[in-house]
């Protein structure tokens, strides 16, 4: 097996969480198989989310900021964990991507307005939902709510292939439960997937 960069990047603002939990997972299966890991956790960066300007003026980007870029453009694999809150991303998350997903980072328009680049390409992603509700009663009664980071965000900037799954209910989950996500987690990390 070929070894792989992966970044991990942890969107639940508490480290100690199903999120945090499910990352350490992935991570320990990864270094099992000596994939090299770099994870950050969202609740220790230090970033505006806001964009204070919209998008007529970009935001010098804080250190923390441009460490994630980095560590993304440095990852053949790219992991994102977060919890569903109001069926979409944690709002910090979600003005972290407003904040670095730029033209020159993330992709380029072409000149006539017409398509893009996708500066991404050549790396995958695994994105790990956590939710208090059963993942399949919140597709029949709200849609697909990872439209916005499966597409609009990875696959936009040429991320690819983009796996998605949601464990749920966390809230009612039997520590046997959590354990047998757990293992299933470390296995996508040995395999880098």
């Amino acid at each position: 097996m070929n070894q792989k960069k992966i970044f991990i990047l942890v969107g639940h603002p508490l480290k100690d969480s199903t999120c945090g939990r499910l990352a350490g997972s992935y991570a320990s299966g990864a270094e099992e198989s000596k994939h090299e890991v770099r994870t950050m956790f969202i609740g220790d960066m230090h970033f505006d989310p806001l964009l204070r300007k919209a998008y007529r003026e970009i935001q010098e980007l804080e250190p923390d900021l441009k460490q994630f870029q980095e560590n993304v453009r440095w990852a053949d694999h790219v992991v994102i964990l977060y919890p569903m809150w109001w069926s979409a991303m944690p709002a910090i998350l979600k003005g972290l991507f407003d904040r670095v997903w730029l033209p020159g980072f993330a992709f380029h328009f072409h000149k006539h307005g017409i398509g893009w680049h996708k500066l991404l390409k050549g790396k995958s992603a695994r994105v790990i939902i956590t939710m208090d509700s059963w993942p399949m009663a919140s597709r029949f009664l709200f849609g697909d709510t990872t439209n916005e980071i499966g597409r609009g965000i990875l696959w936009f900037s040429g991320i690819h292939p983009v796996r998605i799954k949601k464990f749920g209910p966390v809230k009612d989950a039997s520590e046997n439960k959590k354990r047998a996500w757990e293992d299933r987690v470390h296995r996508w990390g040995t395999k880098a997937k």
